[in-house]
C-alpha cells in the first residue's frame, strides 16, 4: 500500500551562484521526513529507472522557464504523487537504491552525520534493551539487531514494529506512530519534537488470532504476554472482573499460554487505543476514546450532556477515508515538524443502507489511518490464503477497482484512502 507522503509547503532558497531553488518539505505519517529539491528527486528517478525500467509512476517534467505559482503547485502536487505511487512496489521499497536516498535526505535534513551510536528500545513491560547502531541504521535493520539481540526469530519480525511512544504522566503511555522500514529510528527519534518520546518494541498485527502464529517461539510469547499485561493495566483492554481474577491467578503461576488464550476473549485486546479527542457523531462537540483492532473501530462517546454510549464502526462497512489538516504550517521559524495538530479524520461509512460521513478530530489521525490500512491488509492476506487460486496476497493490493490510495489534496493537507 502507499505510504502517506504529503508535500504540504515548499519554500523558495537562494542558491551560492545568486539564484534561487525550491525546497520541498517532505512529511511522512504527519512528521516532518525530510526537505529536497527537485533536482535530487530527479536524479533519484533516474536511478530508479535505470533498476525498474518504464515501470515507474510519472515523474514531474523539468521546466526550463521561470515557473508561475501555478506552476509551482502543480509540481509540488505531482512530486507528492509520485512519492506515494513510487511506494506501492514492494519491491522497490526493499531496493538499495530506494532506501540509500531516503537514508541520506534524512540524515541531511537534521544534520545528523553517519557514526556508531546507542539507541534504547523499550520493551512492553517497561524495560529498555541498549542496542549499538550507525546513525543511518533503518527501523528494518534497527529491529533486525533487537532481535538478535533478544532472541526473537528472524521469520516473526514481521509480525513486531518500532513505534515512537510517548510516556506520559501517571504512566499513561501514548502511540505516537509507527516507524516505516526505511526510517532512521536515530534521526526519528532526534527530531522528534514530542516530550518525553521514547522507541518501544511492539506486536503490529491487529487480529488477535494472528497470535497463534507466534506461540512456538519464546520470545515472541515474553513480547505479546507482556504487552498484555500492559495494555490491561493501562486499561487499553477490558477485562470483565471475572475475566480480571482468572488473569490475575494466571500470572502469578506465569502460565503466559493459558494467559494469552484468556485475555484474546477480552474486550479490546490486542487493540490499539488513541488518546481522547472528538467527533461529530452522534452530535457535534462529542468526546471520544477510540480503540482499534479486529477489524473495527470502537468509539466509547461522551455526548453533551455527559451521556455516554458505544457504537463499533466494522471495516468492511467502511468506504474511504481521509486525513486532513485544519491548520496552517508556516511559523515564526519556518514549516512546523509536525502537522499533529488540527487534524481529522473523516470516514464514509454504510449505515441503514445509506452511505454518511463521520468526523474524528485527532492528532493521531495518521496513526489511525494506518490502523486502518493494517486491518485491510491482514484481511486481505486471510483472503488470498481462503482462496485456493490465489498465489500470493498481491493479487489482492490496490486495484483501482478495490483500492485508490492517497489521493491529496495539498491546499487542505488531504489524504483520502478509497476502498
Amino acid at each position: 500500500m502507499k505510504m502517506s507522503f504529503c508535500i504540504p509547503v515548499s519554500q523558495q532558497r537562494p542558491d551560492a551562484l545568486g539564484g534561487r531553488y525550491v525546497l520541498y518539505f517532505v512529511y511522512l505519517d504527519g512528521f516532518l521526513f525530510c526537505k529536497v529539491r527537485y533536482s535530487q528527486l530527479h536524479r533519484w528517478n533516474e536511478q530508479l529507472k535505470r533498476v525498474f525500467g518504464n515501470c515507474l509512476p510519472p515523474f514531474p517534467p523539468k521546466y526550463y522557464l521561470a515557473m508561475t505559482t501555478s506552476m509551482a503547485d502543480e509540481r509540488r502536487d505531482q512530486l507528492e504523487q509520485y512519492l506515494q505511487n513510487v511506494t506501492m512496489d514492494p519491491n522497490m521499497l526493499r531496493s538499495d537504491v530506494f532506501v540509500d536516498f531516503l537514508k541520506l535526505v534524512q540524515l541531511d535534513t537534521f544534520s545528523i552525520a553517519t557514526k556508531k551510536a546507542s539507541l534504547d528500545i523499550f520493551l512492553p513491560d517497561g524495560r529498555s534493551i541498549k542496542v549499538e547502531i550507525l546513525t543511518s541504521d533503518t527501523a528494518e535493520r534497527v529491529l533486525e539487531v533487537v532481535s538478535h539481540n533478544i532472541g526473537l526469530c528472524q521469520e516473526l519480525l514481521g509480525y513486531f514494529g518500532l513505534f515512537l511512544i510517548q510516556f506520559c504522566k501517571e504512566g499513561r503511555l501514548s502511540v505516537v506512530k509507527k516507524l516505516a522500514d526505511f526510517e532512521l529510528p536515530y534521526v526519528s527519534l532526534r527530531s522528534s519534537e514530542v516530550e518525553n518520546c521514547k522507541i518501544g518494541l511492539r506486536k503490529w498485527y491487529l487480529d488477535p488470532s494472528l497470535d497463534a502464529r507466534l506461540m512456538d517461539c519464546r520470545t515472541a510469547v515474553d513480547l505479546i504476554y507482556m504487552q498484555a499485561i500492559q495494555d490491561i493495566e493501562k486499561e487499553w483492554a477490558k477485562p470483565t472482573e471475572v475475566q480480571r481474577q482468572q488473569l490475575e491467578a494466571l500470572q502469578k503461576e506465569d502460565n503466559q499460554t493459558k494467559f494469552l488464550e484468556l485475555a484474546r476473549e477480552v474486550r479490546h485486546y490486542g487493540y490499539v487505543q488513541l488518546e481522547p479527542c472528538s467527533c461529530d457523531h452522534p452530535e457535534p462537540g462529542c468526546q471520544a476514546l477510540l480503540s482499534v483492532g479486529n477489524n473495527e473501530i470502537s468509539c466509547c462517546l461522551t455526548l453533551p450532556d455527559n451521556q455516554t454510549l458505544d457504537v463499533t464502526f466494522q471495516m468492511d462497512r467502511v468506504k474511504c477515508w481521509q486525513v486532513t489538516f485544519l491548520g496552517t504550517l508556516l511559523d515564526t521559524d519556518g514549516p512546523q515538524q509536525t502537522l499533529n495538530q488540527n487534524l481529522e479524520l473523516r470516514f464514509q461509512y454504510c449505515e441503514d443502507s445509506h452511505w454518511r460521513w463521520f468526523v474524528i478530530y485527532t492528532k493521531q489521525a495518521f496513526l489511525l489511518s494506518s490502523c486502518l490500512k493494517k486491518m485491510i491488509s491482514e484481511k486481505m492476506v486471510k483472503q488470498a490464503a481462503e482462496n485456493p487460486e490465489m498465489k500470493d496476497y498481491s493479487s489482492f493490493l490496490p486495484r483501482k477497482s478495490k483500492i485508490k490510495m492517497a489521493e491529496v489534496d495539498c491546499g487542505l493537507g488531504t489524504i483520502k484512502e478509497d476502498l
